[in-house]
């Protein structure tokens, strides 16, 4: 059974940091790129940032730039997603996202980051 397993969010002050992971089972986790995306009410998703399976490369959404981190770990199939200096922008819900190709690709259920002032 494919399981995407986010966890790592909470509530924290303007300023700091949460790192979220995301646990995969039931597919071949190395072989697919790791993205993260983010929801808040009365928003679009949006993607947060990418990790390529191929060659390592990443992209990330420019207002996170500098800010945020996402990395892997193929041998505990997790990937992660370190986020520092946080505003209250960046309140969402943070859903993980393996991609293969159009056909093959599995979502999280989500995990709640909420930035105070």
């Amino acid at each position: 059974q494919v399981q995407l397993v986010e966890s790592g969010g909470g509530l924290v002050q303007a300023g700091g940091s949460l790192r979220l992971a995301c646990r995969a089972s039931g597919f071949t986790f190395g072989a697919y790129a790791m993205k993260w995306y983010r929801q808040a009410p009365g928003r679009e998703r949006e993607m947060v940032a990418s990790l390529s399976a191929i060659d390592g490369s990443t992209e990330y959404l420019e207002s996170v730039k500098g800010r945020f981190t996402i990395s892997r770990d193929n041998a505990k199939n997790t990937a992660y997603l370190q986020m520092n200096n946080l505003n209250p922008s960046d309140t969402a819900q943070y859903i993980c996202h393996a991609y293969l190709n159009f056909r093959n690709s599995h979502w999280g259920q989500g995990t709640q980051v909420t930035v105070s002032t």
